[in-house]
């Protein structure tokens, strides 16, 4: 196939006037796809059981509008992505992508070639699809290999990066490649991710509420601070509650802490503040004496923390109190469950929290692996604007920081 990579260039810049980057399907759209090497960089990172099986293909499914949206624009599609940690230059059978090149033959409909060895040269043709083998394994991929990403980028005329779970790290699949490769674009994926993001965070609806909560300040104390100056409350919740509630002198008893970050929990209470700001305090908790499946739950007045009471979660009147704040929100951002939701008698702050947001007609977003535990739990995924998949990109996002990978796709479509 003949490249015309100056002039899908020149229409891709074209594209991307209205939008900070360029999108897959508007080149699709477009019909700049046609007899085109499409490469595309997935998150396929699924988990398997002992022997090797897909024990949940979330994100194999995730990837598949991707690589339909190029396939039905007549493209010739190569996908890669990384699985597990491996060794670079020592490729071993636990690294193999193929139980996944056979799941996307099965949601495709149609036979996916996995394609060992293929950094040098792919063979494949319009319509049809290949799953490049485990990028990670390539050596320079992780330290971002000019050398690996000219080689990469030499293989397509589109790169489409399409793997937000991977846009806070700057490798040879997710950032070196999108600075040599003719055009580089958004997959739908990615583009959902930014869209939504952008819109809870960039210019949202006022008023805005964020939820963060977890076990350690220390694990999210930039994105308290981030937030700080820019929501209008800022609900704190797990063990990171128990620090705001020792900021403001009530007792925690044995509860999880981090004394030495009580000053920054001060700070953070008090750059709410000076802005018209909130962050809300427990009125009541859900304590217990052990931290166990079985230990007896019981609500008191958080001024009433006994010295050996545990905090594992809100009480009904904070959570109320919490409610009524999300009510009014219009848009929220939810990061983290208020309480032990895994245990039930420590689950219902996190259950109202989340049914309020269920209920609310703000925009919402939510991210994180036990956030997305409890949206599960509690079955309000049809009731959440946006469920992020980024893991650790989504939280670099809330903290501020630029995602190396989404930079990228911005400078190249300027």
């Amino acid at each position: 196939m003949q490249s015309t990579s100056a002039s899908l260039a020149a229409q891709s810049a074209d594209l991307s006037r209205h939008s900070p980057f360029i999108r897959l399907s508007d080149l699709a759209a477009a019909g700049t796809l046609r007899n085109k090497r499409v490469f595309i960089r997935a998150d396929l990172n699924v988990p398997q059981d002992d022997a090797g099986r897909i024990t949940e293909d979330t994100r194999i499914r995730a990837s598949i509008p991707a690589i339909q949206i190029a396939l039905k624009a007549g493209a010739a599609v190569m996908v890669t992505s990384h699985l597990g940690r491996p060794v670079e230059g020592q490729f071993q059978t636990q690294d193999t992508l193929a139980p996944v090149a056979q799941r996307l033959s099965e949601l495709l409909g149609q036979a996916v070639e996995l394609k060992q060895n293929w950094v040098d040269g792919v063979d494949v043709q319009p319509g049809q699809v290949v799953l490049l083998e485990n990028c990670r394994v390539n050596p320079g991929e992780k330290k971002n290999s000019d050398e690996l990403a000219q080689k990469m980028a030499r293989l397509c005329d589109v790169y489409v990066n399409d793997a937000f779970g991977t846009a806070h790290r700057a490798e040879a699949t997710t950032h070196g490649i999108a600075r040599f490769a003719p055009v580089a674009c958004a997959g739908p994926l990615l583009a959902a991710e930014l869209d939504a993001l952008g819109q809870a965070l960039g210019q949202p609806a006022r008023p805005l509420l964020a939820i963060v909560a977890g076990s350690k300040v220390s694990s999210k104390l930039t994105i308290l601070k981030a937030l700080a100056n820019k929501v209008d409350y800022l609900i704190v919740g797990g063990g990171i509650a128990n620090t705001f509630m020792q900021a403001v002198g009530l007792n925690i008893g044995r509860s999880l802490v981090e004394a030495d970050l009580v000053p920054e929990a001060k700070a953070i209470i008090d750059i709410m503040e000076a802005r018209g700001a909130s962050v809300p305090i427990p009125v009541d908790v859900v304590c217990a004496k052990e931290f166990s499946p079985q230990a007896a739950a019981t609500i008191k007045d958080a001024k009433d923390v006994a010295d050996d009471d545990m905090i594992l979660d809100i009480g009904p009147q904070t959570a109320a109190m919490l409610a009524a704040k999300i009510s009014t929100a219009a848009t929220i951002v939810w990061n983290g469950p208020v309480g032990v939701f895994e245990f039930d008698q420590f689950a219902t702050g996190t259950q109202t929290l989340a049914l309020a947001i269920a209920k609310s007609s703000a925009f919402s977003i939510a991210g994180g692996g036990d956030t997305l535990a409890a949206i599960a739990k509690y079955d309000i995924a049809d009731q959440v604007g946006y469920i992020s998949t980024g893991g650790g990109a989504f939280l670099e996002f809330l903290e501020g920081k630029t995602l190396p990978a989404v930079d990228i796709l911005m400078q190249r479509a300027q």
